[in-house]
């Protein structure tokens, strides 16, 4: 088990430093910070003087190499923008977005599972069928759109919710948490419902599938010949042996929830870390900008690994074979 573990970590450690070396090499031809820095009546001797002072002189290999030895630490360097740390900046914006994130999820799986299982029970219904219709038309609506659409129907026409904003928040330690007021929790309600419309879409046909699937089985048919109730061969027996890719698949899209929160968070102005990427994009703020993918891509990675961990643990075949 330990040669599996130190293998999936250096596949993980091999995996972040690519996507450290991509996002620092593309960024570093968007566009010249300078630029945005200072102003037209600048002098050339100025520019040249704040690109010495940030690095900006320096050949590629040296500018990577000091980058990818701060992030091994922790630091991403100096925000063109506001100046200062941007991990300072990530540490503050990342309650906001995690929070925003575990809403989605809640939301995803109270409501896809449930739908999942009853869609697949009674496909041939009329409400199975309409579920599934809402669905598709929900998912292949663009989260922009989503979102806009919230806002005009439940902020600007019925006065409901507010448009944008965190709201209320609650400092305990350093975090920031908008779970604990009322006004924090009217203000993540929209963006939350927008950001897992996709996932509840997604878990409910991947559920419904595995339904289908499980009760057309042997163990299902011995279980209704044994006596069980209906509940509980649906709810105890074929929704227990369809949780394993449920699992996986929500487990994987955490991390997607995190990177794609980026328009959402745009769009109801939550005050996250895709909204801070995307200021960042348009000043050229190449610190915060690759800070923002190696940070998304150290989710994706923590989560791979840690299912991959789970597998070896609950699959016995890959402990025979020694993980391969």
């Amino acid at each position: 088990m330990l040669t599996f573990i130190a293998r999936r970590f250096l596949q993980a450690f091999a995996v972040m430093a690519v996507v450290s070396f991509i996002s620092f090499s593309l960024f570093n031809y968007v566009g010249d910070p300078v630029d945005n820095m200072v102003g037209q009546e600048a002098t050339l001797e100025t520019r040249e003087r704040i690109r010495i002072a940030l690095g900006l002189e320096d050949p590629f290999v040296v500018q990577y190499a000091r980058f990818l030895g701060n992030a091994v630490q922790g630091e991403f360097g100096i925000s063109y923008r506001i100046r200062r740390s941007v991990s300072e900046l990530i540490v503050e914006r990342i309650p906001a977005t995690l929070e925003l994130v575990f809403v989605s999820a809640v939301i995803a799986l109270g409501v896809g599972i449930p739908m999942g299982v009853f869609t697949g029970i009674n496909r041939a219904s009329i409400v199975s069928k309409s579920v599934l219709t809402v669905s598709l038309v929900g998912v292949s609506l663009p989260t922009f759109i989503i979102g806009i659409g919230l806002i005009y129907i439940f902020a600007v026409h019925l006065g409901w919710l507010p448009s944008s904003g965190r709201g209320g928040v609650v400092e305990v330690g350093w975090w920031r948490t908008s779970f604990l007021t009322a006004d924090g929790w009217r203000s993540i309600i929209l963006p939350a419902i927008t950001l897992s419309l996709f996932q509840v879409t997604m878990i409910l046909r991947l559920v419904r599938a595995e339904m289908l699937e499980v009760m057309r089985t042997d163990y299902i048919k011995f279980a209704r010949a044994r006596g069980l109730s209906e509940s509980k061969i649906n709810y105890g027996v074929a929704l227990r042996n369809t949780m394993v890719p449920v699992i996986t698949i929500v487990g994987l899209n955490i991390g997607g929830l995190i990177a794609f929160s980026v328009i959402t968070e745009t769009v109801f102005q939550w005050p996250g870390t895709g909204l801070m990427f995307i200021q960042a994009v348009d000043f050229v703020d190449i610190p915060i900008m690759a800070a923002y993918l190696c940070f998304v891509a150290l989710v994706f990675v923590t989560i791979n690994l840690v299912v991959d961990i789970l597998y070896f643990v609950i699959d016995p075949r890959l402990r025979q074979d020694g993980g391969r």
